[in-house]
């Protein structure tokens, strides 16, 4: 079978097609051929920036072929999702049943990678800020896979003004048509009116303003891989709050919780409350075009990689 590897780290071009032997599922773990691969901005960066290599793991789906020892919610032949630790960019895959999901009828593989581990972040970091209907919502990198979702919960949870925040001007009409009522984007003088939830997945430099667009008692759930720094006075000023959010915290210590928002996800996209949006496909061998356009920041939604399974 293909995947992608790389040996050393930089951008796009280091990465490669291999031939290998399909990997064997462990105790509770399933294989799957693979069909749709979700790419990361996270994973970009551990390319780009990673001390050594990494498997290039993350989101995958696909049809379960063999069982480990131990499985029983699962059989030969069913459609799941999940997040791989493993080597997820190649034509096989292992998957713990821990982070699988079976696909429901009414969607398709690349409908379940844009679907779930971004809307179950989208969700956690909504529901981490504690919303209260009538309140306002920023969203940060609100055209990127998860920042569509997000900006779809503010709006079903009943926020009074949702405000997205990009990086371009061309993302301004998109995430509109997705429900943000007013956009800025990121070096404006202003992010408008103060609002009561900053949604950040941005990190880095932009968490100065991202605190500063808070209204008194506002918090700010940052969930981004991009780091940054918060001054404790400009939290203070104003009894501002900063909340720190990470999915896999929830999957190891809360999977009930965890499963409760997954089929959740699943009932709104199947009633419509729920639009995912795909900025582009590409196959496994492109795997290097689809960084690149992570790293371009010019996507609109989520990028994908699809094998000859999909």
């Amino acid at each position: 079978m293909r995947r992608i590897r790389y040996e050393v780290s930089g951008g796009p071009e280091v990465l490669f097609v291999e031939e290998v032997a399909a990997p064997a599922p462990g105790p509770g773990e399933l294989l799957l051929d693979v069909a749709a691969i979700g790419v990361t901005l996270p994973m970009v960066r551990k390319v780009r920036e990673g001390s050594e290599p990494v498997a290039l793991g993350g989101e995958i789906a696909g049809t379960v072929v063999a069982l480990g020892d131990g499985v029983v919610d699962f059989a030969i032949g069913d459609r799941v999702t999940g997040l791989s630790f493993g080597h997820g960019y190649a034509e096989q895959a292992v998957l713990h049943t821990a982070m699988a999901s079976h696909i429901p009828s009414h969607a398709g593989f690349v409908d379940a990678i844009a679907l779930v581990r971004s809307g179950l972040v989208a969700r956690g970091a909504y529901e981490s800020a504690r919303p209260e209907p009538g309140e306002s919502v920023l969203v940060t990198a609100a055209a990127s896979a998860i920042g569509t979702l997000a900006l779809q919960f503010a709006k079903a949870g009943g926020a009074r003004r949702v405000v997205a925040a990009v990086g371009s001007a061309e993302k301004a009409d998109f995430v509109r048509e997705l429900g943000a009522d007013e956009v800025f984007l990121y070096d404006d003088a202003s992010w408008g009116e103060p609002v009561d939830v900053v949604l950040d997945a941005v990190g880095g430099a932009l968490l100065t303003p991202a605190v500063r667009a808070l209204a008194a008692g506002g918090r700010l759930v940052a969930f981004s891989s991009g780091g940054g720094t918060i001054e404790a006075y400009d939290l203070l000023v104003g009894g501002k709050s900063a909340i720190g959010f990470q999915m896999a915290v929830i999957a190891r210590n809360k999977p009930s919780l965890y499963a409760c928002w997954r089929e959740g996800l699943w009932e709104m996209h199947a009633a419509g409350k729920l639009r995912t949006r795909i900025a582009a496909q590409f196959p496994l061998q492109d795997a290097a075009h689809a960084h690149a356009l992570i790293e371009s920041r010019r996507n609109l939604g989520k990028v994908v990689l699809v094998t000859e399974r999909s």
